[in-house]
């Protein structure tokens, strides 16, 4: 077998070894929404990240940016200062995505009071000790 053909295998082995759920578990993560929506306006960095998502610890911070990078959704650009600064931005990618996502986050955002008030309407006709109104 040539060397061409044996590329081209490796390429549907590897496109095989990412298989669409891998792909939306990564990009619908919590803190990946967050940081894709985040860094949608520019190169940001780090700090400005951590500052800008409630919540994330400076190691799942570096995990999910390292994760995203991977997947080819963030670039990181290593700048040669004193301190070294570090940029993230989307990719071409990512912004194709982050357009999904900011409709998605809109759609949370209008829709958030009603399914509060789903959850606690549920919640109380299916409270365990038996008042709610199944029991």
């Amino acid at each position: 077998m040539s060397q061409r053909n044996t590329r081209v295998t490796v390429q549907v082995v590897n496109a095989d070894a990412c298989p669409v759920r891998e792909v939306l578990d990564r990009v619908s993560g919590k803190w990946s929404v967050q940081i894709l929506v985040a860094a949608a306006h520019g190169p940001i960095r780090f700090t400005e990240l951590e500052r800008s998502i409630e919540g994330i610890s400076r190691r799942m911070l570096t995990l999910t940016l390292r994760n995203l990078e991977r997947d080819g959704l963030i670039t990181r650009t290593v700048h040669p200062t004193v301190p070294p600064k570090v940029e993230y931005e989307l990719t071409p990618v990512a912004r194709e995505l982050h357009e999904t996502l900011q409709r998605l986050t809109n759609w949370a955002e209008r829709n958030r009071v009603y399914i509060a008030e789903s959850r606690a309407a549920y919640d109380e006709e299916h409270r365990p000790d038996g008042a709610g109104a199944d029991a």
